[in-house]
C-alpha cells in the first residue's frame, strides 16, 4: 500500500471505560502483589510497615494518576507521555523515554511476563517440560536456549498476532484477562480468611527477626549490622512501586479512547483506588496465615501468595481441595502475566508510531493496517521481545531502567506546571485535584526515592541511566532531516 493511500487510515476511538479501566489493571496487576511481600518484609521488618509502604506507594502513584489525568485529557493522543515531554522539554527528551521504552522498559517487560508464564506452565505440569535445546560457553558462563524460552516466544508471537486486530477487539481481549486477575486476587486475599484454620490477627505485632531473607541485600535487610531504617523502607517503597508500575497505561493509546474526556480521568483514577485496595487486601491475607519471620524466610524462587494457598482447607499436600486451590492459583498466575503481556503490546506499539508521525523515527512504523493499528511497531516489539526472552537478558535490563524510569515519571509529572504557564487557556476537561501540592509532592518524594537508589544501589543506578543515553547517537542519526510535528496535527490537540 502506497503512502497516500495509507493516508486514509487513523486511529480509531474504540476502546470504552471498561476497555480503559482493565488496561491499566490489567498491566498493573501481574506478579508484583503476589511476590514482593517477602523482600519487603524483610525490608521493614514489620507487616505494619510492609502495609504503610504498600498504602505510601500507592499514593504516589495516585499522586502521579490525578497529574496524568489532566494531561492525558487535555492532550489525548497515542503515546501520551511521549508528547507531554515532547511539548514540555522538547524533542530529545521525548526521544530518549520512546527510545527506553521500545528497546528496554516495556519490551523486556514482555519477554519477562512471556517466560513467566513458560516457568509457571512447567512448574504446573510438574517440571516436565524444561529441556536444554542448546548450549555453548559463552564470557565465562553458559549460555542456554531451553523449551521455556520457546515457549515464551510462541506465547509473545501468539498475543502480538492478538495485537495486529482492530483495537476493540484487543480491548474485548483486556476486559477479559483483567477480570481473572482481579478475580485472583481475590482468590488468594478472602481464601486466607476463609479457609485457614490456624491464622490470627497477633501475627501482625511480630517482627521478622530471624527471618532468612535470600538473596535481599544487607544494608536493607531488617537486623543486619549495616541496616538503616530509611534505606529499608526506601527499598521496599521501591518494591511496591514495581507492583504498581502500568498505571500510567492508559496514556499510551489515549488516542483510542471513546469520550476521552470523561473516560481517561475516571479510568486513569479510579484504577489506581481498585488496585490499592487490592493490594492491601491480598498483603494482609498474607500477614493473617504466616507470620512476618515465615513471609521473610520463603526462598525466592517461590511465592509467598503461593505459601497461603498451599495451606488452604488444612494445607495437605495430599487433599483433593487443597491441590485444587494450588491448581486454580497456578494457573490464575500463568493467565495473569499473559494479561500484562496483552496490554503491554497493545499500549508500547504506539510509543513507535508517535515517533515515527513526528519524524522521530524511521518511517514504516508510522503505517497503520486496514484495521487502524500501528501493525509495524506491534511486530518489531514482538521480534525483539522475542530475542530478549531468547538471550535472557530482560531481568537485568529491566532492573536497571526502574532508576530512568522514575527519572521520566518526574520530568512528566513536572510538564504539568509548563502546561499550566505555557497555555493557561487550553481546554482542560480535568484538571488535577490538589494542583499544585499533589504534584509538588509526587516530585518530592520521587527525588527521595531516586537519592536513596542511588546511595543504596549506585552501579545499578548509573547503568540504568547509560542505557537510556545509549540512545543520544541514535536520536541525533535519525533526526538529521527536517522534523515534523504530525501526530498533534493528526490528533487535532492544541499545541
Amino acid at each position: 500500500m502506497n503512502s497516500e493511500s495509507n493516508r486514509t487510515y487513523n486511529l480509531v476511538r474504540g476502546l470504552g471505560l471498561v476497555a480503559a479501566i482493565s488496561i491499566i489493571i490489567g498491566n498493573v496487576i501481574g506478579t508484583g502483589v503476589f511476590l514482593k511481600a517477602r523482600v519487603m518484609t524483610c525490608n521493614v521488618g514489620s507487616p505494619t510497615w510492609v502495609m504503610l509502604a504498600w498504602v505510601a506507594a500507592g499514593l504516589l502513584s495516585l499522586a502521579g494518576a490525578l497529574t496524568y489525568a489532566e494531561l492525558t485529557a487535555m492532550k489525548p493522543n497515542a503515546a501520551g507521555p511521549y508528547v507531554f515531554l515532547r511539548d514540555s522539554y522538547g524533542r530529545l527528551s521525548s526521544f530518549l523515554f520512546g527510545w527506553m521504552q521500545m528497546f528496554i522498559a516495556r519490551t523486556g517487560s514482555q519477554a519477562s511476563v512471556a517466560v513467566v508464564f513458560a516457568i509457571a506452565l512447567n512448574d504446573y505440569l510438574g517440571g516436565g517440560l524444561k529441556q536444554v535445546l542448546f548450549a555453548t560457553p559463552l564470557f565465562g558462563s553458559t549460555f542456554e536456549i531451553t523449551t521455556l524460552q520457546i515457549i515464551a516466544i510462541v506465547v509473545i508471537a501468539i498475543f502480538t498476532t492478538l495485537n495486529c486486530l482492530s483495537v476493540s477487539m484487543s480491548g474485548q481481549i483486556a476486559t477479559i484477562l483483567t477480570g481473572v486477575k482481579i478475580a485472583l486476587v481475590l482468590f488468594v486475599a478472602l481464601g486466607a480468611f476463609l479457609f485457614v484454620t490456624g491464622g490470627g490477627f497477633s501475627n501482625f505485632s511480630m517482627m521478622a527477626a530471624g527471618g532468612t531473607c535470600e538473596g535481599v541485600d544487607a544494608s536493607v535487610s531488617f537486623g543486619s549490622a549495616e541496616y538503616s531504617f530509611m534505606a529499608g523502607f526506601g527499598a521496599a517503597m521501591l518494591a511496591a512501586l514495581w507492583g504498581y508500575d502500568g498505571w500510567d497505561n492508559l496514556s499510551f493509546v489515549a488516542g483510542e479512547v471513546k469520550d476521552p474526556n470523561r473516560n481517561i480521568p475516571i479510568a486513569i483514577i479510579g484504577s489506581v483506588v481498585l488496585v490499592i485496595v487490592l493490594y492491601v487486601l491480598a498483603n494482609a491475607s498474607y500477614y493473617y496465615v504466616l507470620d512476618p519471620k515465615a513471609v521473610a524466610s520463603v526462598s525466592k524462587d517461590s511465592s509467598v501468595a503461593m505459601t497461603v494457598v498451599s495451606k488452604f482447607f488444612g494445607g495437605d499436600v495430599l487433599s483433593m481441595a487443597t491441590g485444587v486451590a494450588v491448581a486454580i492459583f497456578s494457573v490464575g498466575l500463568m493467565l495473569s502475566s499473559l494479561g500484562t503481556l496483552h496490554t503491554s503490546i497493545l499500549s508500547a506499539a504506539r510509543i513507535p508510531y508517535a515517533m515515527a508521525k513526528d519524524g522521530m523515527m524511521v518511517e514504516p512504523f508510522s503505517k497503520l493496517s486496514i484495521q487502524s493499528v500501528p501493525i509495524n511497531g506491534v511486530i518489531f516489539q514482538g521480534v525483539w521481545a522475542s530475542i530478549l526472552a531468547l538471550s535472557g537478558s530482560f531481568d537485568t535490563l529491566t532492573d536497571y531502567v526502574i532508576f530512568g524510569s522514575w527519572i521520566f515519571y518526574g520530568l512528566i509529572t513536572s510538564s504539568i506546571f509548563v502546561f499550566r504557564k505555557k497555555y493557561p487557556d487550553a481546554e482542560r476537561p480535568y484538571k488535577a485535584w490538589g494542583y499544585p501540592v499533589v504534584p509538588i509532592i509526587f516530585l518530592l518524594v520521587t527525588g527521595w526515592l531516586l537519592v536513596n537508589t542511588m546511595m543504596t544501589a549506585t552501579t545499578s543506578s548509573f547503568i540504568g541511566i547509560g542505557l537510556i543515553l545509549l540512545g543520544l547517537p541514535v536520536y541525533y542519526l535519525v533526526n538529521r532531516g527536517p522534523q515534523t510535528d504530525e501526530t498533534e496535527a493528526e490528533d487535532g490537540t492544541e499545541r
